[in-house]
C-alpha cells in the first residue's frame, strides 16, 4: 500500500509540474481555455483583415494576445527559416510557404484560405492618365512594382508575360504596402498591387482593372509552425481563419474565399 501511495504521489507531482508553463502556455488542464501569446507572421496584404480577426479572436479567447509581424512573404519565410519564434505563417503564395515546408518548419499540410488578384492603382485624380496595363511599358509614367522575389512581384511578372509587355519600373519595393504607399504619396503614376489593397486605401487611390488579372490568381496558404511556442493557440487561430465569421471579413475586404 505504501508503494502504491508513493506512485500516486509521484504521478500527482508530475501532473502538477506539467500544468506549470510559460506565458505561451496552452489550455488549462480539463478546459479548452487558451492563454498566452500567439505570434502570427502574415503577408502584408493581410494587414487589415488579420488585424480585425485578431481582435475577434482575442474577444473569443480572453486569455490570448495575438501579435503580428506583417511583411513580404519571402522575407517572413526567411526569418522563420532562420529561427524567428512564431506560431503561425500565412503567405500570399504557395511557393513561399513551400520554402518553409521544405525547411521542416511546417509539419501539417498548409490550407488555402483566400485568393487575390492584381489591380492597377493610381493616385487620386489619375494625374498620369493611366488607362491600362500597356502604360507600364511606356517610358513616360512613373511606375512602382513589387520585387520579383515577393508574391505580388511574381504575379506581376506573370501578368506582363501574358500581356506581352516589358515593364519599366522606377522602383521595386519589398512588399505590396510599400508599393501602395508610393501611389498614395503621388511618388509614382501607377503601380500593380492587390485589389484588396486598393479597396483598403479607400479614396486615397483609384483602381483600374485589367483583363489579364483574372489569369493570375494568388492563393494564400496558412499553417501552424512545427516549433510554435503556443501550439494550441496556433491551431485555434488557424481554425478561426477558416471559420464563417472570418470568411465574411475576407469577402468584405475583396478577397475570394474557397
Amino acid at each position: 500500500m505504501r508503494t502504491i501511495g508513493a506512485v500516486a504521489a509521484a504521478v500527482a507531482v508530475t501532473m502538477g509540474l506539467a500544468g506549470c508553463g510559460s506565458d505561451a502556455a496552452t489550455s488549462a488542464p480539463g478546459t479548452d481555455r487558451l492563454s498566452g501569446t500567439v505570434t502570427v507572421f502574415a503577408a502584408a496584404s493581410l494587414t487589415e483583415t488579420f488585424t480585425t480577426l485578431g481582435h475577434d479572436f482575442e474577444a473569443a479567447h480572453p486569455g490570448v494576445k495575438v501579435v503580428y509581424s506583417f511583411g513580404g512573404s519571402s522575407a517572413l519565410a526567411e526569418q522563420i527559416r532562420q529561427g524567428a519564434p512564431a506560431d503561425v505563417f500565412a503567405s500570399a503564395a504557395p511557393a513561399t510557404m513551400q520554402q518553409v515546408v521544405d525547411a521542416g518548419e511546417v509539419t501539417a499540410k498548409p490550407d488555402t484560405f483566400v485568393s487575390n488578384r492584381l489591380e492597377i492603382a493610381v493616385p487620386k485624380g489619375n494625374p498620369g492618365t493611366i488607362t491600362g496595363l500597356a502604360d507600364f511599358g511606356r517610358p513616360g509614367p512613373r511606375i512602382a512594382l513589387c520585387a520579383v522575389q515577393v508574391p505580388c512581384g511574381a504575379a506581376a511578372e506573370k501578368v506582363f508575360r501574358i500581356a506581352g509587355i516589358t515593364p519599366q519600373p522606377d522602383t521595386r519595393e519589398q512588399d505590396v504596402k510599400a508599393v501602395l504607399t508610393k501611389v498614395i504619396l503621388d511618388e509614382v503614376d501607377a503601380a500593380l498591387v492587390y485589389r484588396t489593397d486598393v479597396q483598403a486605401a479607400g479614396d486615397k487611390v483609384q483602381g483600374i482593372d485589367f483583363p489579364e488579372s483574372g489569369q493570375v490568381i494568388n492563393t494564400y496558404p496558412i499553417a501552424p509552425l512545427a516549433t510554435a511556442p503556443n501550439a494550441a493557440a496556433a491551431a485555434a487561430f488557424v481554425d478561426y481563419v477558416h471559420s464563417d465569421p472570418a470568411k465574411k471579413v475576407f469577402a468584405a475586404a475583396g478577397f475570394d474565399t474557397p
